[in-house]
């Protein structure tokens, strides 16, 4: 499954200042409605509304290959829940990697970011 990214840095402005947010000890989740979800929508193959993420990982987190990794975990955690089939669509998210996470489990992350989503108030019961 591939995901539409969120690239333009006014929209990572936009999520962290306007947006809700959830804060574990790895990771800081901030949503916001996406105003384009029903022009991108249109655009879809299927019709079907989709999530935008957008993932930061600091310098301070490491090197290239640190950081690179810490994307791939969030990536991987993301297709876990996307996966179950009850996150709700249409919505920018962007999570950000605090300095803890590249000691912690992929399995742990998952966990953490469920966790997260569903204090936003983004994944249906």
């Amino acid at each position: 499954m591939k995901f539409r990214r969120v690239k333009e840095n006014h929209l990572f402005q936009k999520a962290y200042k306007r947006g809700k947010r959830a804060v574990t000890s790895a990771l800081a989740v901030y949503t916001l409605p996406d105003y384009a979800a029903k022009r991108l929508q249109k655009a879809d193959t299927r019709g079907r509304l989709k999530n935008r993420y957008g993932i930061t990982v600091s310098v301070k987190i490491g090197g290239a290959v640190t950081r690179s990794r810490c994307r791939r975990i969030i990536r991987a955690a993301l297709y876990e829940i996307e996966k179950r089939g009850n996150l709700k669509q249409g919505f920018l998210i962007v999570i950000s990697a605090r300095s803890i996470l590249p000691t912690k489990k992929s399995t742990e992350i998952v966990g953490e970011l469920s966790r997260a989503l569903d204090t936003l108030g983004l994944i249906t019961k």
